[in-house]
């Protein structure tokens, strides 16, 4: 027997209009990962004194007190000691700003339990990956981009090579923002991110060239330096700019983008799993 439909609920869907057919997303769900990207860059800009207006400030401040403390004609690599320092000061600001914009979305939205909001969507691993990646990308460069144009009014910034400047800029970026995603999906509350950050992030990137040559170091320090994937990215940077690199150019370049390419991965499977994400 063919079952009589509900009066009630035809006139409720004559009222409301002809159904919709279900929409086909193919193999990339690009309006979905346009939709998350666009969330995670609105989420900072809302908020641009504290995401790209500090940092600025905070590095002019790292600036004067070297000057201060140093003195601006202290040789280094041919060049004065603000202009070798200022690369690193810039990809200090990018990374540290790219890392906090992916561990921060995702630690506050697993503590408001808003992730699920995120989740339900039809989002694969991979877009979830790139929306999140790609929005904490964006905070480094327009960081980067900002302290850059600060600085400009206080050092003069040298252009040796604009590929490695975007190469390094771009790939330093990613590195940190897919940490943050990593930090992110493991941490269970606020104490687990402060420590990825205090024990991790930080010491990597101030004992990576940021400030000094490693030159100067001793000869396990210096190893040991060679073995941090943040001296790379510094060093290149660097070079991008005063044309002087302690570390050959080819191999960060190729540092650089194999541990894009491992912590992409790492990203990939811990959300396809659904690791501290789903029950």
């Amino acid at each position: 027997m063919t079952p009589t439909p509900d009066p009630g609920l035809v006139g409720v869907a004559e009222a409301i209009g002809p159904s919709l057919p279900p929409r086909r997303l193919g193999v990339i769900n690009a309006r979905g990962l346009w939709e998350l990207y666009l969330k995670e860059v609105r989420r900072f800009l809302k908020v641009y004194l504290q995401t790209l207006v500090a940092p600025l400030v905070t590095t002019l401040i790292f600036l004067a007190i070297f000057a201060l403390s140093m003195g601006t004609d202290l040789p280094r690599h041919s060049v004065g000691f603000m202009e070798f320092l200022a690369p690193g000061l810039i990809m200090m600001a990018m990374v540290q700003n790219a890392f906090a914009n992916t561990s921060s979305s995702l630690i506050i939205a697993k503590v408001q339990g808003s992730i699920v909001d995120v989740l339900m969507p039809p989002l694969s691993a991979t877009e979830l990956t790139l929306g999140y990646t790609l929005g904490g990308v964006t905070r480094g460069l327009l960081v980067g981009v900002a302290v850059a144009v600060g600085m400009a009014f206080f050092v003069t910034l040298h252009v040796h090579s604009w590929f490695y400047i975007l190469y390094h800029a771009v790939g330093a970026s990613l590195m940190l923002s897919l940490l943050g995603v990593l930090a992110g999906v493991w941490a269970d509350k606020f104490d687990h991110m402060a420590s990825v950050t205090n024990f991790i992030i930080t010491p990597l990137s101030f004992l990576s060239g940021t400030f000094y040559t490693i030159d100067a170091l001793p000869e396990g320090a210096r190893l040991a330096a060679h073995l941090n994937p943040f001296f790379y990215m510094i060093d290149g940077f660097r070079y991008g700019f005063i044309g002087h690199e302690q570390a050959t150019p080819l191999l960060g370049l190729l540092v650089v983008g194999a541990t894009d390419a491992l912590l992409g991965l790492g990203c990939w499977l811990m959300i396809r799993r659904g690791y501290k994400l789903k029950a």
